[in-house]
């Protein structure tokens, strides 16, 4: 309201920061709804309002998403807005774009906004040498994060490395290290390892301690060809699925997928997104709830696993403070 109400902002700046806040209003939301299910779509700054807000339908919740996208990319320009890749712009909201047609199964719509990111091979391409995917100078980045401070290491890289076992917080789990195939790049260069000579932990290491020359990347390419080759799949665009595939796996110095019918591309599909995008902004569970396979996954390995886990519970302190938020979600 603020920014529409402007006189003095040039309406190139008002269009971008617009541009910007809906976008960013409707990523805040598609995770929301990812982790808790039918939520409230919070569209003002009014605290009065806000505290009295009600959940809506997921469906309905995916249509403002949808408004708020198709705005964004109205307000916002082709270009980046500095010679660094943190603010969106139209490809950036086409990279969710992409992975919210995805998630409907809006198949058409998903393959025709992820070409557009991968068809525009002047901003964006593939960097063959693996070690190079997550600098901060990197052509396959769509949308970063700076870090903290000038010359910081990213969050990542100060969270989830370690030095020696056993490990503080968390460690890759084992299962993924090994299942990964024989010559993998993404297990020589993304993944590192500590012993205590008995023992073995693993680590994520696609972003390394003590560099500045990352940042911690939100959406890129690697990401739209998944996403455009699950759509193919589902199109049964079979050659166009195994070629998108193969760019991927080729990039691991892997042989090219020997997935031939839909139902193995799917599972070839949801095996290179575990192994590509591993620890970054919770792809793997988001994947095992939409393939409807959680329960099978997990609660041979999570004791205590129930089919209601698949949605977090509303926070107590939420409940407390605005009872419209009731009921919370089964199991809890």
């Amino acid at each position: 309201g603020g920014l529409e109400a402007s006189q003095t902002l040039p309406e190139e700046v008002k269009g971008q920061l617009l541009g910007e806040a809906l976008f960013i209003r409707a990523m805040t939301h598609f995770y929301l709804v990812n982790l808790f299910g039918d939520i409230p779509y919070i569209t003002t700054t009014d605290y009065e309002l806000n505290r009295q807000v009600s959940r809506m339908q997921e469906s309905l919740v995916y249509d403002n998403i949808l408004a708020d996208l198709a705005d964004a990319k109205a307000f916002l320009g082709d270009t980046y807005v500095s010679s660094e890749r943190i603010r969106a712009n139209k490809h950036v909201v086409s990279a969710l774009l992409a992975r919210v047609y995805l998630y409907l199964g809006q198949w058409e719509n998903a393959e025709n906004e992820s070409s557009l990111l991968i068809d525009n091979t002047s901003l964006y391409n593939l960097p063959m040498n693996i070690e190079e995917e997550f600098l901060k100078t990197g052509h396959s980045a769509i949308l970063q994060l700076k870090t903290k401070m000038e010359g910081f290491s990213t969050t990542e890289a100060m969270t989830l490395i370690f030095t020696s076992g056993p490990p503080p917080l968390l460690a890759l789990n084992e299962d993924l290290v090994e299942e990964m195939e024989t010559g993998d790049l993404r297990r020589l260069h993304w993944v590192g390892e500590v012993t205590d000579g008995t023992n073995f932990w693993y680590f994520p290491h696609k972003y390394k301690q003590g560099t500045s020359l990352q940042y911690s990347v939100v959406f890129r390419l690697a990401e739209q060809y998944l996403i455009r080759a699950e759509a193919r799949a589902m199109q049964n665009n079979i050659t166009g699925t195994q070629q998108d595939i193969n760019k991927i796996r080729q990039r691991a110095g892997l042989q090219d997928t020997p997935a031939s019918t839909t139902e193995e591309l799917l599972q070839a599909i949801l095996d290179e997104r575990r192994f590509e995008l591993f620890t970054e902004h919770g792809h793997r569970w988001f994947d095992l709830r939409r393939f409807g396979i959680a329960g099978e996954i997990l609660s041979p390995i999570k004791s205590g696993w129930q089919p209601t886990n698949i949605l977090l519970p509303i926070p107590e302190s939420e409940l407390l403070m605005n009872p419209n938020l009731n009921p919370q979600n089964p199991g809890y």
